[in-house]
């Protein structure tokens, strides 16, 4: 199974500590993020991140194309609430995959944590 990663930039901290306070849990899945968020996981963790470009250059849109074919089972993003995004449209896109393909997406810590123990009962 594999779960995709992606932060906004202010929200890059907090994931990183979700992951690495996780870490052994997420030991079990394949993972892949955006660009940033991928490079920041593997120097803070011990764990493989597959990288796709960074969100405004592209990632959001490389990870939305796994959706359709099953290839992404659950998608943790951390958004950034309070700050505007100039590739807004491409998160829009592809918080809109996920609720077509019935996709799981935690945007924050409680939520994260209930489709982290979702997914950890899938495998």
């Amino acid at each position: 199974m594999k779960i995709a990663l992606i932060a906004h930039n202010d929200m890059k901290d907090s994931l990183i500590a979700f992951v690495k306070e996780n870490e052994q849990r997420f030991e079990e899945f394949e993972l892949c993020a955006t660009g940033t968020t991928g490079k920041l996981i593997m120097e803070n963790t011990g764990l493989t991140v597959e990288r796709f470009h960074s969100g405004p250059l592209g990632g959001d849109q490389e990870i939305g194309a796994l959706i359709p074919s099953g290839k992404v089972h659950g998608i943790i993003f951390f958004r950034d609430p309070l700050t505007p995004q100039p590739h807004e449209p491409d998160v829009n896109a592809l918080l809109r995959l996920c609720d077509v393909y019935n996709v799981p997406l935690a945007t924050n810590f409680g939520s994260a944590e209930a489709i982290l123990d979702y997914l950890h009962k899938k495998v």
